[in-house]
């Protein structure tokens, strides 16, 4: 293999495909990337045998072959190349790269392209969708995720498709994120798969907003597909049950608010500084105004029986009963951090029970969170 790539190419290539790298890798080839050609570009491959990741990129091909290298190594030496043209030239026999960059000579050792695992490339798309609104559905409910690995299926993100309509929800035990889209795809029957959260974290980071993203449903391989132009990710799919969110959703409330986002999310993160030793269990008073015309208000509460108490007031529009409810303000501030709008409702039926977070005047999205025992 002899070939010539340009640096800042080789380098978002690399930065592309690491992701599905394992920090601890079992076999020694499972921390390497492959590199290998196809016409006249540079395949770049990563996995960990659950997820992997590919993309291409343009390349001088003088002699065709593969190879695979060390990627933390190489994902070094190439950022810090200058951002010129890069040289790569393989002996066989010694599976040894030289690397020239400008005034800049290295040689490393890699692994017989052979015994890398063969990764999934292609696949019959099942639906597109705009890769600004997929990116934003992710947002909207990755941080729901669990991270208890005892609960694996809670770490993934369920992803249903039934008619037209796509849903997307997270959930961990103590709150859920709920994000729904239409698509120009309608599914006969409803399709249900969860996504580990990592493999969505790569999607994400790959996407651009002016494409579009092609995902190819579990089949035979019983993998999930997102393709780009240039990178395609495959994932295997959570094994499991994920539990029925859709009961959990509150059907009714007594106290409907609405506040402005910021506004909110800075008294949440003041309040947060002192309910941290409060298991990080915050009150939230909601006041309705004393009369017609007035404005309603919103007390958020931090209080920490050693280091003080910080209390914040916001006028908002309110309607229905008073109430006082104690969250974990980390989830509210999760929430607020992601939704984009200049506004939010919060609703809720008494202390007893799950408060909800919307978007204002948007249908697309809700988060739930459970409430704590009263903050004291």
């Amino acid at each position: 293999m002899r070939i010539s790539v340009l640096q800042e190419n080789l380098q978002k290539a690399l930065n592309t495909a690491v992701p599905a790298l394992d920090t601890r890798p079992t076999l020694q080839v499972l921390g390497n990337v492959l590199l290998a050609t196809e016409d006249s570009r540079l395949r770049v491959s990563a996995t960990n045998l659950e997820m992997s990741i590919t993309t291409w990129i343009g390349a001088k091909i003088n002699d065709a072959g593969a190879i695979t290298l060390p990627a933390k190594t190489l994902q070094e030496l190439v950022n810090n190349l200058a951002p010129e043209r890069v040289d790569m030239n393989l002996d066989p026999t010694t599976q040894t790269v030289n690397v020239r960059c400008g005034a800049t000579n290295s040689n490393i050792k890699g692994i017989d392209a052979e015994e890398f695992p063969k990764v999934p490339i292609g696949g019959e798309p099942d639906f597109s969708i705009s890769a600004k609104i997929l990116r934003e559905m992710i947002t909207h409910t990755e941080f729901a995720t669990s991270k208890d690995s005892g609960r694996p299926i809670l770490t993934g993100i369920y992803m249903e498709l039934d008619s037209n309509i796509m849903t997307l929800a997270a959930a961990d035990g103590y709150r859920l994120a709920v994000r729904t889209t239409e698509l120009d795809t309608t599914f006969r029957e409803r399709v249900s798969l969860v996504i580990p959260s990592k493999t969505m974290a790569a999607v994400k980071k790959i996407m651009t907003d002016d494409e579009d993203i092609l995902v190819t449903l579990p089949g035979e391989r019983d993998l999930v597909m997102f393709q780009t132009k240039h990178t395609e990710i495959s994932s295997q799919v959570l094994e499991g049950r994920f539990p029925d969110f859709r009961a959990i959703i509150p059907q009714r409330y007594s106290t409907s608010t609405i506040i402005e986002t910021g506004d909110l999310l800075k008294a949440a993160k003041r309040a947060e500084i002192f309910a941290r030793d409060n298991a990080n269990s915050a009150r939230i008073a909601i006041r309705p105004p004393a009369s017609p015309g007035d404005a309603g208000e919103m007390l958020i509460i931090g209080r920490s029986s050693e280091r003080g108490d910080n209390e914040g007031t916001l006028q908002a529009t309110i309607e229905g009963e008073a109430i006082e409810i104690a969250f974990n303000i980390k989830y509210l501030i999760d929430v607020l951090n992601v939704v984009g709008e200049d506004r939010v409702i919060i609703e809720s039926n008494g202390p007893a029970n799950p408060g909800v977070v919307r978007i204002y005047e948007r249908e697309d999205f809700l988060h739930v969170i459970m409430p704590m025992s009263t903050a004291r």
